[in-house]
Order: structure tokens, then C-alpha cells, then sequence
């Protein structure tokens, strides 16, 4: 049985779509130029041209608005995961991941810095972007570093849940220290780190049958 194709939305709901794109790029905008700390409500109103309850429809508060920019990355690496139904290997996985969710935020170091002051010094933007790291984005990359422990490729005397905040402490390290001193394009930063990573999550097999075959 074929696939149901969803009918294209409505007039009335391509308007609410682009009416929160336009609030959450404005936001966006704002945050590399001011700070997210200096960066009112009032002042992503006005970029956007929309009323204070307008931007209260979409976003409930400030902090949402990173939640929303979490929200977007992490649909994008789920979106590389199901171009692949039928599985693929996690290196291949990441290889093809990487570069996708470093586009967003290597376009502005400034931005970068923004949201890390954020979850920094700011306690309601912080609780909202742990409980999302906790809730999607430790999930997510456990999920993957579990397949590939079934496939044998991952190493298995760690849990996988272990191995997935080595991972995303590798993520967050290397944007870290990009958004100081970014002197090369963040998605070669991402890639070359997590290669150097790469040979402490692969499983010995995997290892031996690489250099064998070399």
C-alpha cells in the first residue's frame, strides 16, 4: 500500500508558519547582534513587525526561542538518519550529520556565543535547554550508538548512554572553542574532532578488521 501524500497547507497555515519564521529569525539576528541576555521581547517584536501577543501565539518565552533553535538542529540530524530506512553505519552516520547541523550556527560565530552565554548565566534559559538536551538530544544519539552496538561496530564494555555524552561533550567542546577563536569552518572542526573520538567508540573488531584490510 502506497503512501497517503498529505495535502500542502492551507493559506491560513502557510502564514502562521512564515509569521514564526519571521519572530525566530529576527530573534536569531538579534542575539548575534546584542546578546541574548540584552535582547528584549520588545525589540524581536519590532524587528519582526508583529504585536507582543503575536510572538506570545508562537513562544511562550524568551527562552523558547532556543528551544526552537535546538529543535531545528535536531530535526535536521533526525532527517539525515531517515534518508538511510534501511540503516547505515554510525561513522557513515555522523560523517553525513555533522556538516548538516554545522551549517545553522557557522554562519555566526557571534550567534554561537549568544545561546553558550545563555545556558551560562541565564537560569530559565538554562533549565529549558538542559531538560532538552536530557529529553531529545541524549535519546537521539544514544539511539544511534545503540544500533551500532548491535551491528558490532561500537564498542559494548560501555553503555551506550555513557557513550553518547562523550560524544555530545565532543559536540559541545569543539563549538565552544570555535565560537572563540573560529578559524576554520565549524562543520572541518566537528568532523576532525570526532574522527580523533571515532578511535576510542569503535569496537576492537571493527578496529582489526580496518587495519587488516588497510
Amino acid at each position: 500500500m502506497g503512501h497517503t501524500l498529505k495535502p500542502p497547507p492551507g493559506r491560513r497555515e502557510r502564514r502562521r508558519r512564515e509569521t514564526r519564521e519571521r519572530i525566530f529569525r529576527a530573534a536569531l539576528r538579534l542575539f548575534a547582534q546584542r546578546g541574548f541576555l540584552a535582547t528584549k521581547i520588545e525589540d524581536i517584536t519590532e524587528a519582526a513587525d508583529v504585536g507582543k501577543g503575536t510572538f506570545f501565539n508562537y513562544f511562550p518565552s524568551k527562552e523558547h526561542l532556543l528551544v526552537a533553535f535546538a529543535e531545528m538542529q535536531l530535526g535536521k540530524a533526525q532527517a539525515v538518519v531517515g534518508q538511510f530506512p534501511g540503516g547505515a553505519s554510525y561513522h557513515e552516520l555522523m560523517q553525513r550529520l555533522l556538516p548538516v547541523i554545522a551549517e545553522e550556527p557557522g554562519h555566526s560565530a557571534d550567534l554561537v556565543r549568544s545561546i553558550l552565554a545563555a545556558a551560562l548565566l541565564n537560569t530559565p534559559a538554562r533549565r529549558v535547554m538542559r531538560r532538552n538536551f536530557l529529553r531529545r538530544f541524549l535519546p537521539f544519539q544514544t539511539a544511534l550508538l545503540s544500533a551500532g552496538q548491535r551491528r558490532g561496530e561500537i564498542r559494548a564494555d560501555r553503555e551506550a548512554q555513557e557513550l553518547a555524552r562523550h560524544v555530545l561533550r565532543n559536540f559541545l567542546g569543539t563549538l565552544f572553542l570555535w565560537a572563540l577563536a573560529p578559524q576554520k569552518g565549524l562543520a572541518a572542526g566537528l568532523t576532525s574532532n570526532f574522527e580523533l573520538l571515532w578511535g576510542t567508540l569503535q569496537s576492537p573488531n571493527t578496529r582489526s578488521h580496518r587495519e587488516k584490510h588497510a
